[in-house]
């Protein structure tokens, strides 16, 4: 194990498999001799050449739809869209093509792309480049959605996403890059749909993904000190969503929060709390929280910007109200 950035993990993951599969390739906007927008990619284009790390226009709907075509053929894209605010402009090709088509070729084709996606605040950038959109994508059958926490996932996970041969909707906290993590010096993957344990506890179970598991951490750690037991869960995986774990962990404690940088309204806060709800409720010694974003375009301004967003602080302001209405 060797500790490194979850930025390189990635970058790292992206090399290990275009050594390994000559079909896997990388597209999109300066991704080449800039290294992308977050530099995530920088140096790939020294090693595998112009014709395998490949610069596009600034035409998301159009680079992602030769990527389609591309994996439709036989190829296993990685396409890098550089802030996730504008996977918007390429909406039609995932979802009513890569998500659609092997569906409609009765399993004779299928679309074995990667769409990786910077995702998230923190870095008052503004409401058009600081939104957290996956839980769009969970709304659509035939699209898988990774969110790691870890630079140790962000690898494996990346690894499984190229090899799987459905569509994958790969999203990356931008303040978890230059976060470290341990990683294995050797091979793996990370299976995608398993959520992951990260702390156990008593009282109530905290589930989160991406850059929220450390806020949940963080809560729990703090909460502890007060009596309070959290169970930590990383989904990991919001499509398809590991149901059971979630279960587990609520029958356990007794109590859920969800928590996710999105909004709240119809987020993936809302789907999980329903899953709980339906699978759970006779275990359940008080209603399912949520802590999101405000309902409203992320601010700009640091001050607003923390304010719209979640952190340990609320997370840990909603377990101290649950706890005493219900505990």
């Amino acid at each position: 194990m060797r500790e490194m950035f979850y930025s390189h993990a990635i970058r790292e993951a992206i090399a290990e498999e275009m050594e390994r599969d000559p079909n896997v390739f990388l597209l999109g906007e300066d991704v080449a001799e800039y290294g992308g927008a977050f530099k995530v990619t920088q140096g790939l284009v020294g090693q595998f050449g112009k014709g395998r790390i490949r610069n596009t226009p600034i035409c998301e709907n159009s680079f992602v739809g030769v990527a389609v075509g591309a994996a439709m053929l036989g190829m296993r894209p990685v396409v890098d869209i550089m802030f996730q605010d504008f996977i918007t402009l390429a909406m039609d090709q995932i979802v009513n093509h890569a998500s659609k088509i092997h569906y409609m070729y009765g399993g004779q084709l299928s679309v074995p792309i990667v769409i990786r996606t910077p995702a998230g605040g923190g870095r008052c950038y503004g409401p058009t480049h600081s939104q957290s959109l996956e839980a769009w994508f969970m709304h659509v059958p035939g699209l898988k959605v990774a969110a790691p926490a870890t630079a140790h996932d962000a690898k494996g996970m990346l690894k499984a996403a190229i090899r799987d041969n459905n569509p994958v909707v790969f999203v990356e906290s931008k303040l978890l890059y230059g976060q470290k993590g341990l990683v294995p010096e050797e091979d793996y993957v990370v299976p995608l749909g398993q959520a992951r344990v990260v702390r156990e506890g008593e009282h109530l179970t905290l589930i989160a993904y991406s850059r929220m598991v450390g806020e949940a951490e963080r809560a729990a750690t703090a909460l502890d000190r007060e009596g309070i037991s959290c169970e930590v869960i990383d989904l990991r995986t919001l499509a398809p969503l590991d149901l059971q774990s979630i279960a587990d962990s609520v029958v356990k404690t007794g109590r859920a929060v969800v928590v996710e940088e999105g909004c709240l309204t119809g987020g993936v806060g809302a789907e999980v709390s329903a899953q709980i709800v339906e699978n759970c409720f006779d275990y359940l010694n008080a209603p399912v929280q949520r802590v999101a974003a405000l309902d409203v375009a992320v601010p700009c301004a640091d001050a607003l910007e923390r304010a719209a967003l979640p952190d340990a602080g609320k997370v840990m302001a909603t377990v101290r109200q649950l706890m005493q209405k219900y505990g």
